[in-house]
């Protein structure tokens, strides 16, 4: 656990086994009411084959922080570096999963997961195999042929996952993808998460402000404070793995759950409060 400007890397570790490094980035957005520092001097680094999520109250900047990672904003400052690679773009070896519903509904099972492959050339045949592997990978064998419309939200979700794993990213950045499905069905498919990045190894960053699902998942949590983002803390999920939804029941998980939303109840009310006294100045 550490301050602000923490990074995510332990003294016994050489750079090369860090995947991701992001480094006094700042960003900021024009708006009516003039400059808004969104993101404040992060930096933090990401180990090869971590989990870590970043969690902090509404309007902190996480969003922001993925957006910049995934190469789909431009314009901060600082630096954002895969594999000793900067990112100035999308990256090849990023994958991304977004909170928004985004399988085609035109589309089955099988044609949306194996679409990344249709656009590289790949043979029906081909892809298609391919994209069974996935679509088991995720729980979903068997709905090969059906369409969005007859799948549940959390199906569609696993669907856009399995979509994004096809072209095997080696870097998978998730904003919060189960935000929408209700706390029993986004721990469950928890499980599935933590298989998946088990069995690929792949080095992982989700966004959430779910405190439940960043303990479940994750390797270490960041914890942002209220606008403007900065790494408040970082806290070391020392929970064995392999891990499953069974250790959400423990003493040790609860203890964590307590322990980060301290941290994020500070922040929010932080929040609470400004948003309160912009709406007396607008009124006043």
């Amino acid at each position: 656990m550490r301050g602000a400007n923490a990074k995510l890397r332990l003294a016994s570790e050489t750079i090369d086994e860090i995947d991701v490094v992001i480094k006094d980035v700042s960003m900021r957005f024009d708006t009516r009411e003039g400059t808004v520092t969104a993101v404040d001097g992060m930096s933090f680094e990401i180990k090869r084959g971590e989990f870590v999520s970043i969690i902090g109250p509404s309007g902190c900047g996480k969003s922001t922080v993925f957006n910049i990672m995934g190469g789909l904003v431009g314009g901060y400052e600082g630096t954002v570096t895969v594999g000793g690679e900067s990112v100035s773009g999308p990256h090849p070896s990023i994958g991304m999963v977004f909170q928004e519903e985004s399988t085609f509904p035109w589309r089955t099972v099988i044609d949306n997961v194996a679409f990344p492959l249709e656009v590289k050339g790949v043979g029906k045949e081909e892809r298609h195999a391919t994209a069974r592997k996935f679509i088991e990978m995720v729980g979903l064998s068997g709905f090969e042929q059906r369409y969005p419309s007859e799948l549940s939200g959390g199906m569609r979700q696993r669907v856009a996952l399995a979509r994004t794993l096809v072209f095997e990213p080696k870097i998978l950045l998730m904003d919060e993808p189960f935000a929408a499905l209700d706390e029993q069905t986004r721990v469950l498919l928890g499980d599935k998460v933590l298989k998946i990045q088990q069995d690929l190894r792949q080095t992982t960053l989700l966004i959430t402000h779910n405190i439940t699902e960043a303990v479940q998942l994750s390797d270490r949590v960041l914890i942002m404070t209220f606008r403007p983002g900065k790494v408040k803390r970082i806290v070391d999920i020392r929970l064995p793995r392999p891990r499953s939804s069974d250790v959400v029941g423990s003493d040790a998980f609860g203890r964590y759950v307590a322990e980060i939303w301290n941290d994020l109840r500070e922040e929010a009310s932080r929040g609470m409060a400004d948003a309160e006294e912009a709406a007396r100045a607008r009124k006043g």
